[in-house]
């Protein structure tokens, strides 16, 4: 492939003085780019060291892939306490199962495509799967450490460690490892991850030549046991029975795996700065490089009735694996007149496959799907007064994968504390590739759909405004066409009243139809007498469909009451409060533990119990405590949480945790 220039790091001594800001113009205007406005203004003067000799904290900066600079955060907020959780984000749309590191089931409407190609599949896999969107750069006047930790369920903890430094102004590194085990209270669901990442970012002293590169290697195992096998054990009101490790569960001898490796590679050369004497224009060459490896298996020591017949009944394994490389090219152009234009190619190359044919007496099901495919495209912004404008559009001309995608983005800043946004997003691709092909030995989970299905398309129109002090609004209207999903179909055998007969067939479907979905999301911080503060979230969703195919909760909320205050002649500051979770009933969707999917299901309602977490944070210096008492009104109510159908939610338990970081 071709790769149109070479780039070379020299490694200089480290230094203690402030690093100097990079040339504005080095920091190219982008799509996804949520901070369009700032880059705009003008360049801030350089921040000298403090009377007590330590760098400010603006200093240590986070740069995310669209290039949005952020710095590190030591404060404690509200917010903070949303994002302390495994996944290290925001889970307000997603409902966890009954250990960390499972999957989680789905509380929002998806209102975006987030990849031009299919994806491997396994989605119910990679909620902890870090893509290349989610990779971190920095620049560190000196070497700065984060370190996260949190109990678990059972026998395991999170720790989640990074140190970065720069060897000089030019030249950032920083490695990475996030861990995870619990062994949780039922039978054999023990989870095992690890997130190890490490980056490197580079800039000649001219600015003339930038790059960025990161090498990611993952790993994620959970065993698996199929849920209840006897449901009474959980909702009856047996004292034996709560100790979850002795609930039977439909087998003890499962698990599945996902593996993935990646390399990216992202270099620019800037032929003509826009900031030279003798021009008003900048011009620069771009080349970005992922080249990324993924495995997927199902192992179980022996077939089990609750997935039907199988090809061999001892040493189940069913392994699917998928090789990807891409290139892209970009021209950017930018002045002062047109804003920023980019012109770009993109080169894809995917290699989807299992270790053999499955031949049956109806039809011979291969083993690979594999090809080339070219698309082009282009991104432009412009800043027009209190306007920022942006927009991509990129086509695929060969190959059948991929198709098209557009954004369009405007926003206004009204005022200083009141901002208003308005977004279009349409995209069409095929589906994932699990379900164009996929082999097991199950007999019943081996299909090819590459000749009967389309690509599907998402529409949607959103807009937000957003207040400093009264909170944000969020509205989205979104068309699906061609929506591909995972049905779930239950055989109950000759005991319909129990699951210990059931059996768990599962169809890739197509919908031929359109589905339109309405989403309003609504957050507020409102603070009163001082220290007290309430926090709400609440979302509203409608989904207009012939089918029950795109099943959502209607009413979502989650509302905060807290106390904040510093203690001991400042020296602590504590947060504590009480939050309640709750959904309104729906057909929640249930989950394939041989596929690594969640499933479409219309035969249960599940919903409508509250979730009570009372926690207690401190932040003494810049270590932030966190103690939790998650789900406490599980000790008065009823047992019907459940996560999934025969998957039961989270027992009343109490976590601990700890972030710190050190800047030396």
């Amino acid at each position: 492939m071709l790769v149109f220039f070479a780039f070379g790091i020299g490694f200089t001594n480290a230094q203690d003085k402030p690093i100097p800001e990079l040339d504005k113009d080095t920091v190219p205007e982008v799509v996804n780019d949520t901070t369009l406005v700032a880059a705009q203004k003008r360049k801030q003067p350089k921040k000298k060291k403090g009377k007590d000799g330590e760098f400010p904290i603006e200093d240590y900066k986070i740069i995310s892939y669209a290039r949005d600079t952020t710095h590190f955060d030591t404060t404690l907020t509200i917010q903070k306490e949303y994002k302390y959780n495994y996944l290290r984000r925001d889970d307000f749309e997603l409902l966890p199962f009954a250990n960390v590191g499972q999957t989680y089931n789905v509380l929002g409407v998806r209102v975006k495509e987030s990849s031009f190609y299919p994806r491997m599949g396994q989605t119910a896999k990679h909620n902890n799967y870090m893509e290349v969107e989610d990779i971190k750069y920095y620049r560190v006047p000196t070497p700065t450490t984060e370190l996260f930790y949190k109990t678990v369920m059972e026998q395991g903890q999170i720790l989640d460690a990074m140190i970065t430094l720069n060897t000089s102004p030019q030249l950032n590194m920083s490695i990475a490892y996030k861990g995870m085990r619990s062994l949780g209270k039922y039978k054999n669901i023990l989870s095992s991850t690890g997130n190890f990442r490490f980056t490197t970012s580079y800039q000649t002293k001219n600015g003339r030549y930038r790059m960025r590169l990161h090498y990611a290697a993952q790993d994620i195992l959970n065993e698996e046991n199929g849920g209840l096998a006897v449901p009474e054990q959980f909702t009856g009101e047996d004292d034996e029975f709560d100790d979850r490790s002795r609930i039977d569960v439909k087998f003890e001898d499962a698990e599945n795996f996902l593996l993935g490796k990646r390399y990216f590679l992202d270099h620019e050369f800037f032929i003509a700065k826009q900031q030279d004497s003798l021009k008003n224009y900048g011009l620069s060459l771009g080349h970005i490089l992922t080249h990324e490896t993924k495995t997927y298996e199902y192992r179980q020591n022996g077939a089990n009735a609750y997935f039907g017949d199988a090809y061999q009944t001892s040493n189940l394994n069913d392994k699917a694996k998928l090789r990807t490389t891409t290139h892209q090219l970009n021209l950017n152009y930018s002045n002062k007149i047109t804003g920023k234009a980019t012109f770009l190619v993109n080169y894809y190359k995917y290699n989807y496959f299992f270790n053999s044919l499955v031949i049956s007496e109806e039809d011979v099901i291969t083993n690979q799907l594999r090809d080339n495919e070219i698309s082009l495209g282009g991104k432009w912004s412009k800043r027009i007064g209190g306007f920022s404008l942006a927009g991509d559009f990129t086509q695929n001309i060969v190959g059948d994968m991929g198709g098209t995608t557009f954004n369009g983005k405007m926003e206004y800043q009204l005022k200083d504390n009141l901002n208003v946004n308005a977004s279009l997003h349409s995209s069409s691709r095929m589906p994932n590739f699990n379900y164009l092909l996929y082999q097991s030995d199950y007999k019943e989970y081996n299909w090819q759909n590459t000749e009967n299905f389309e690509k599907q398309k998402i529409y949607t129109i959103q807009g937000a405004i957003s207040h400093k002090k009264w909170g944000s609004v969020d509205v989205a209207y979104t068309v699906m066409d061609k929506y591909a999903y995972f049905k779930e179909r239950i055989d109950q055998g000759d005991s319909p009243s129990t699951t210990e007969d059931d059996v768990q067939y599962v169809d890739p479907m197509q919908f031929q139809g359109s589905i339109n979905s309405m989403k309003v999301k609504f957050s507020n911080d409102l603070h009163f007498l001082r220290r007290w503060g309430l926090a709400n979230t609440v979302m509203f969703q409608s989904v207009s469909q012939s089918e029950n195919i795109l099943n959502v909760p209607e009413i979502v909320t989650r509302n905060t009451l807290y106390y904040s205050n510093h203690l001991f002649d400042k020296a602590l500051y504590l947060q504590t409060g009480v939050t309640v979770r709750y959904f309104s009933k729906y057909y929640m969707n249930s989950y394939s533990p041989v596929l690594g999917e969640l499933l479409i299901q219309d035969r249960e309602e599940i919903g409508e119990f509250p979730m009570m977490d009372f926690f207690i944070n401190a932040k003494v210096r810049r270590t932030r405590i966190y103690l939790k008492a998650e789900h406490l009104n599980s000790f008065f109510s009823e047992n019907n949480y459940y996560s999934a159908p025969n998957n039961p939610y989270r027992d009343f338990i109490i976590r601990f945790g700890v972030v710190w970081n050190f800047f030396s």
